[in-house]
């Protein structure tokens, strides 16, 4: 079998087709993550559950990510990056055949796990996958066109496969995830170069200080997705609660993904220049956004409204904590990657287990509040670790 030729790391436009197939890649995999969330109702009366166990969908998923993305990084580390990640994808297309096809809520919890699985692999390594394909000074930028991928799936996938699984049932939603999936390992196995594999970091001189920044950036990351998940797992139940029909969530979703756009254009064009400026106006908008939605629940002017703010800011979270991250140099890229998707996915399957806790106890009401006030407590702690958050690269 021939060896292609070792990549040269460049400038964003060099590695354009690589960094276009991880984009798409990223789509996918946060689509097949977040798609329980448009449909939880559906998906909770066909099995016969209450919303707050059907958000466990997201909680089990998370939790396979949050325990496996570091020790599988690790123990992958010597295996060439592209055939891990088209891997990845495969194993993406099983997991929603699964769970288009599962006849019980365990099954369909099982496929679920097993896309988890999948996901622990799939962004520890195109994290540092996208850091790999170009020169240092170019990695904000790469690692946000990257992350767009995430944001489409939030504008597109989600409420696209939403409002499929409305018109035409929640199990054609996820087939037809499983079949795009295929699609994309063609295109991920034609577009992106080989880059060698993850290894070890030596860290050499500073390397206590470096781990720590790492450590630091590694815990904000959950704790800002814990408060974004609190609330973002049940943004469907709380739009119907506010009086939007069940055939607009779809298109209100699409909307507030939309925006988050901006968030991401906002990331691109600011991290290789003002870093610390950037998290800091991002975390402020979400927290701002999630008290204005807290205020104006029911009124679903005011919700929509606030929702705006909220998902413009969330945009570019992934981004800026990633960056950060490869910026610490407290691990090799795929390590950093690894670290900030298990702490992204802890995040995501707490907050999503929080905001049942919340939905089953206090109320619906209460929920843009706790997150909010998780959010809050990342934003303060960006303000105070300026080491880890630097202002200039």
């Amino acid at each position: 079998m021939p060896v292609a030729p070792a990549w040269s790391p460049g400038t964003v436009r060099d590695a354009t087709g690589g960094i276009v197939a991880l984009t798409v890649a990223t789509f996918l995999a946060v689509t097949t993550e977040m798609l329980p969330v448009g449909l939880l109702p559906a998906i909770g009366r066909e099995v016969g559950v209450s919303d707050s166990i059907t958000g466990l969908l997201v909680t089990v998923y998370a939790f396979m990510v949050a325990v496996l993305a570091v020790p599988l990084t690790v123990s992958t580390s010597r295996l060439p990056r592209k055939g891990l990640l088209v891997s990845t994808l495969i194993a993406y297309t099983l997991s929603n055949v699964v769970v288009a096809l599962a006849p019980n809520f365990a099954v369909l919890a099982a496929g679920r796990a097993f896309g988890g699985i999948a996901h622990a692999v799939f962004f520890s390594v195109s994290i540092g996958y996208a850091a790999r394909l170009v020169q240092p000074s170019h990695t904000g930028r790469a690692l946000a066109v990257v992350t767009a991928g995430a944001s489409a799936g939030f504008v597109l996938g989600v409420p696209l496969s939403t409002s499929l699984g409305t018109a035409l049932g929640w199990r054609a939603a996820f087939g037809v995830l499983a079949a795009v999936c295929a699609l994309t390992v063609l295109v991920v196995a034609l577009l992106l170069p080989a880059v060698p594999g993850g290894g070890t970091a030596h860290l050499g001189d500073g390397a206590g200080a470096r781990r720590m920044r790492l450590a630091v950036v590694s815990t904000t990351n959950a704790v800002v997705y814990l408060g974004q998940f609190t609330v973002y797992t049940f943004v469907s139940v709380l739009l119907l609660a506010a009086g939007l029909p069940a055939a607009g969530v779809g298109p209100v979703l699409l909307g507030i993904g939309a925006v988050g756009m901006l968030g991401t254009w906002f990331a691109a064009v600011t991290l290789d220049r003002r870093p610390r400026a950037a998290v800091v106006a991002l975390l402020t908008a979400v927290t701002a956004g999630l008290i204005a939605v807290g205020i104006a629940f029911p009124a679903l002017a005011g919700v929509l409204v606030a929702a705006a703010l909220w998902g413009a800011g969330f945009g570019g979270v992934a981004s800026v904590f990633q960056t950060a991250a490869i910026r610490s140099r407290g691990a090799s890229p795929e390590v950093t990657g690894a670290l900030i998707n298990a702490t992204a996915n802890i995040g995501i399957g707490g907050g999503a287990a929080i905001g049942a806790a919340v939905l089953a106890g206090p109320g619906l009401g209460w929920l843009p509040f706790a997150g909010a006030a998780l959010v809050l407590v990342g934003l303060v702690t960006v303000l105070g670790a300026r080491a880890s958050f630097p202002p200039r690269p």
